[in-house]
């Protein structure tokens, strides 16, 4: 498994080389429609084209993982009560077994050693 993983890596690697020598021309970036662009001078920049591709790609993979943790959230909230109350019970049921274990008479506990 480890192997397969590794060669799915590469194999995502040799791709981002070969789009990034692909698409190394460069792009003007607008950050403002141009209606708007008098108002914040400089709200263009230039970048190559395959920065343009895998900054958008990391933006929506980071977003992503914000959007699924902030989803799963009440699971783990939930595992975390549930290991709690476990716990709890764990140490009551100890507890029990640790009374109930012991002599209920002296007497007997002498006649038993």
């Amino acid at each position: 498994m480890r192997i397969l993983k590794l060669l799915l890596l590469a194999i995502i690697l040799v791709a981002l080389v070969v789009l990034g020598l692909a698409n190394r021309g460069a792009v003007t970036l607008n950050l403002l429609p141009e209606q708007l662009a008098h108002l914040l001078p400089g709200a263009a920049i230039q970048l190559p084209l395959f920065v343009v591709i895998l900054g958008a790609v990391l933006v929506g993979l980071v977003l992503g993982y914000i959007l699924e943790y902030l989803r799963e959230h009440k699971h783990r909230r939930r595992a975390n009560e549930k290991q709690r109350e476990a716990t709890s019970l764990n140490r009551e049921v100890a507890q029990l077994r640790r009374e109930t274990n012991r002599p209920k008479d002296d007497v007997l506990a002498v006649l038993n050693s």
